[in-house]
C-alpha cells in the first residue's frame, strides 16, 4: 500500500529553499488555510537551505512534504517525500538513472513508508525544469494522454504532476488527463496568478500547487486558497 497523506490536499503552496521568504510572509502562507507546504525547486537546492526552511515551517501545524530530486538534500523530518521522474525527458537519468543511483547509495536510509513516486509531465518548453531535463514538450493531446495513462495504468505511479511552470496551461487537456486516470492523483502547477486561474485549475485537477506567486504577489497567492477550497 502506498502512503496516502496527500489524498485530501486540494491546495498546496510550494516553497523553494533557494528563494528568500521573510518570516512575516511565511507566517501568512502557513496560516492561510492551505492543506500543505511542498518544499522543492529546480536549482540551487542544498541540504542546508532545505533544513533551514523546514525548521521555519515546523513552527506551524500543517503537513510539510519534500520533493526530493537530489539525494544529497534528503533532509529527515518531513511528513512525506515525493520522488519525481520526468516522463517526457529525453535524458534517461531523469526517468530512472538518478533514482537507481540514489537507492544504491542511500537505500538503507530511505523511509519507504513515507515515499511517493511522482510522475511529471512537463509541458512548458521555457521552464527551468524543461531545460534542465531536456523534456520533449512538443506533444500532441494524444501524446500527453498516453504519457498520463502509461504512468497511471502501466506503472501505477501514485501521483501525476502536470507541470506548466511559468505559464498557465490548457485546462481542457488537464481535465481530459484527469478523466482518463484510474488510480493516480493529479497535481497541477504553473501560471496561477490569482484566484481566477486557481479556481479554473481546481476544476480540472485534484490538487492545485501555487509556487511562484508566493514570491511575486503574496496577497494574490493567499487569495488562491479560498478560490480552490471553496
Amino acid at each position: 500500500m502506498f502512503p496516502t497523506f496527500y489524498k485530501q490536499w486540494r491546495h498546496v503552496f510550494k516553497l523553494d529553499p533557494d528563494r528568500e521568504i521573510h518570516d512575516e510572509a511565511l507566517e501568512k502562507v502557513c496560516l492561510s488555510g492551505t492543506d500543505a507546504i511542498l518544499v522543492g525547486g529546480s536549482s540551487g537546492i542544498t541540504f542546508d537551505n532545505t533544513v533551514d526552511l523546514l525548521s521555519r515551517i515546523r513552527r506551524y501545524e500543517l503537513p510539510c512534504a519534500l520533493e526530493l530530486s537530489d539525494p544529497s538534500c534528503g533532509v529527515p523530518g518531513f511528513d512525506g517525500y515525493f520522488i519525481p521522474m520526468v516522463l517526457n525527458s529525453k535524458k534517461q537519468e531523469w526517468l530512472i538513472g538518478h533514482h537507481v543511483e540514489a537507492i544504491r547509495d542511500f537505500g538503507r536510509l530511505i523511509p519507504w513508508d513515507s515515499v511517493i513516486g511522482e510522475a511529471y509531465l512537463v509541458l512548458n518548453p521555457d521552464s527551468t525544469v524543461a531545460r534542465l531535463t531536456e523534456a520533449d514538450t512538443d506533444l500532441s493531446e494524444g501524446d500527453s494522454l498516453a504519457y498520463a495513462q502509461l504512468a497511471d495504468r502501466l506503472w501505477n505511479v501514485p501521483v501525476l504532476y502536470v507541470e506548466y511552470s511559468g505559464t498557465f496551461g490548457d485546462m481542457r487537456l488537464v481535465r481530459r488527463i484527469r478523466e482518463g486516470l484510474q488510480q493516480a492523483h493529479l497535481f497541477y502547477g504553473g501560471g496561477i496568478d490569482g484566484p481566477g486561474k486557481a479556481r479554473e485549475a481546481a476544476e480540472a485537477a485534484q490538487t492545485v500547487v501555487v509556487g511562484n506567486l508566493v514570491y511575486d504577489d503574496l496577497d494574490a497567492a493567499l487569495a488562491t486558497v479560498h478560490a480552490v477550497k471553496n
